[in-house]
């Protein structure tokens, strides 16, 4: 991948553009927070050539949310669960407005 490659893919949220360190810091957390997040298998981080940990802008969303949960004095496994269900919540309130919009278009006047 050349430099002109790596700057295209910074405007990708699944992009692993940040350590361990630069994600806790921006997160206001610590690098034990992200590792925890991992165990409970709320993101997966995916590993440097050298095996170190790397965030996507998607997954620092996740654990701010999560961390949020936890500074509410929510437990993180509770935490964890909670988003899981908040994401598959979204999807279904998705694929419900999608299945509402081919409907109208189908059947016009059965929406009337």
């Amino acid at each position: 991948m050349t430099a002109d490659d790596s700057y295209g893919r910074l405007d990708d949220d699944d992009y692993p553009a940040y350590t361990m360190g630069r994600a806790a810091e921006m997160l206001g957390t610590t690098p034990a927070f992200l590792r925890a997040l991992g165990e409970h298998r709320l993101i997966t981080p995916l590993r440097s050539e050298g095996g170190h940990r790397r965030y996507s802008r998607y997954q620092l969303r996740i654990a701010a949310r999560a961390r949020e949960l936890v500074d509410q004095g929510t437990p993180i496994e509770a935490a964890c669960r909670i988003i899981v269900l908040e994401d598959q919540l979204e999807e279904a309130q998705r694929i419900n407005a999608e299945y509402r919009r081919a409907t109208e278009t189908a059947h016009p006047s059965a929406m009337a």
